[in-house]
C-alpha cells in the first residue's frame, strides 16, 4: 500500500473510462471513427481534470504506437531552442503509424520566442502531425495559437462524480468508505480527480481498519472538524451571535483552511434547506443507510436542527447571503471576517 500510486493506477485507459467529460469524449470518438482528425487541438481545464489522460486516449484511439507519441513538459522545456528542436522532430516520418503526436503540457509556460516557432509550425504542419497542447490558463495562450486548434474545455470534476469514483476505488483496494468520509475527500479535491486519488491515497496508507469515515479524514487531513460545521449553523437556527463569532474564531486559532471551512458550512446549510423543504429528494431511490450525500450522523443533526428552527432560519435568502460572503474571501485580508459579517448579516435581517 505504501508505494501504491493510485493515480497511475487508475488512470482511465480508454474513452469508456473517462469520467466527466462526456461532452468532449463524444467529438473525439466522432472524429476517431469518421477519420476527421484536425492536425491540433488545445485542451484547457484545471489540474487533475483529466487532460493529459485524454490527450493519450485519443492517440491510441487513432493507431499511434509509442514509439510515435511524444510527450513535452512546457515547463521545463519553454525554450526557442526546444520548439526549434521539436520542428526538426516533426519533419522525420513516424516509425511504425499513420501519425505522430506530440502532446504539449503547460504550453502557456512557452517563451513568446518559442510561441513564434511553434505558430510556424502550427501553420503548415506535415500530414503526419498532430499536436495535442493542454494548458490550465488559456489567457496565457496567443489568440495566433488558439485560431489554429480545435479547443476543447474540461469540466471541473463535479462532488458526484468524484464521489462515486472514491467509494468504488475505495471498493477495489479492499477498504469501505462511508457516505461522510466520500463527501469529505470530493470537496477536498475542488474537482480534480487527481487531488481526489491523492487524497484518497493518503487515507487509505495511515488508515488502521478497513472501514475509513469522515472522522479519520477530518484526523488524517487536518479539513475541519464536523463539529465546528454543525456549531456555526446552529448559531444562526438560534440566532447566537456570540456563539457563532465564538465558532469561526475556534476555527481559525486551528489554523483552518477558512475557505474549505465556508464550503463545507455551505454545504451542510444547503442540505437543510432540501431536507426541510425538499425531503423526497434525499430519500427517492437512495440506498439503504445513506441520504443523498449525508451519514446517519449528520441526517440525525440536521432533522433535530430543524424541529429547533422555530423562527424559519435555515432559508434560501441565508444561504444566498452565505454564498456571497464566500465570493468576498479570496480578496479578505483577514480570512474569518467574510465569514463573520455574513453571521450578522443573517441574524439582523432574518
Amino acid at each position: 500500500m505504501e508505494h501504491l500510486a493510485l493515480y497511475r493506477k487508475y488512470r482511465p485507459k480508454t474513452f469508456d473510462e473517462v469520467l466527466g467529460q462526456d461532452h468532449i469524449v463524444k467529438v473525439l470518438e466522432s472524429s476517431v471513427e469518421t477519420n476527421k482528425v484536425s492536425h491540433a487541438y488545445l485542451f484547457v481545464g484545471s489540474r487533475g481534470t483529466g487532460k493529459t489522460s485524454v490527450a493519450r486516449i485519443f492517440a491510441t484511439s487513432i493507431g499511434v504506437s509509442v514509439n510515435d507519441l511524444y510527450e513535452i513538459d512546457a515547463a521545463s522545456n519553454r525554450g526557442i531552442e526546444d520548439i526549434k528542436e521539436l520542428r526538426d522532430g516533426v519533419r522525420v516520418l513516424p516509425f511504425d503509424s499513420k501519425y505522430k503526436v506530440y502532446i504539449i503540457d503547460e504550453v502557456h509556460m512557452l517563451s513568446k520566442d518559442a510561441w513564434g516557432a511553434l505558430l510556424k509550425t502550427l501553420e503548415e504542419p506535415p500530414k503526419h502531425v498532430i499536436f495535442i497542447l493542454a494548458t490550465t490558463e488559456l489567457h496565457k495562450v496567443p489568440e495566433t495559437i488558439i485560431s489554429r486548434c480545435q479547443v476543447f474545455t474540461f469540466k471541473k470534476a463535479s462532488d458526484a462524480i468524484c464521489r462515486k469514483m472514491l467509494l468504488d476505488i475505495g471498493k477495489k483496494e479492499g477498504f469501505e468508505l462511508d457516505a461522510g468520509s466520500a463527501e469529505l475527500l470530493a470537496i477536498l479535491a475542488d474537482g480534480s480527480f487527481r487531488d481526489a486519488l491523492g487524497e484518497l491515497q493518503k487515507i487509505l496508507n495511515f488508515s488502521k481498519g478497513k472501514k475509513v469515515t469522515r472522522e479519520d479524514v477530518e484526523k488524517i487531513t487536518g479539513a475541519p472538524k464536523t463539529t465546528l460545521v454543525n456549531d456555526f449553523i446552529s448559531a444562526i437556527t438560534e440566532k447566537d451571535l456570540e456563539k457563532g463569532i465564538a465558532v469561526v474564531r475556534n476555527a481559525s486559532l486551528a489554523n483552518l483552511d477558512m475557505k474549505l471551512y465556508f464550503k463545507l458550512i455551505i454545504q451542510k446549510f444547503r442540505m437543510a434547506i432540501i431536507l426541510r423543504y425538499a425531503p423526497k429528494l434525499m430519500n427517492d431511490s437512495l440506498p439503504a443507510g445513506r441520504q443523498g450525500d449525508l451519514g446517519e450522523t449528520d441526517l440525525e443533526f440536521l432533522k433535530a436542527l430543524i424541529k429547533k428552527d422555530k423562527e424559519g432560519m435555515l432559508r434560501s435568502g441565508a444561504l444566498s447571503i452565505l454564498l456571497e460572503a464566500y465570493q468576498s474571501m479570496d480578496n479578505a485580508f483577514i480570512t474569518e471576517l467574510p465569514l463573520e459579517l455574513a453571521l450578522v448579516k443573517i441574524i439582523s435581517k432574518l
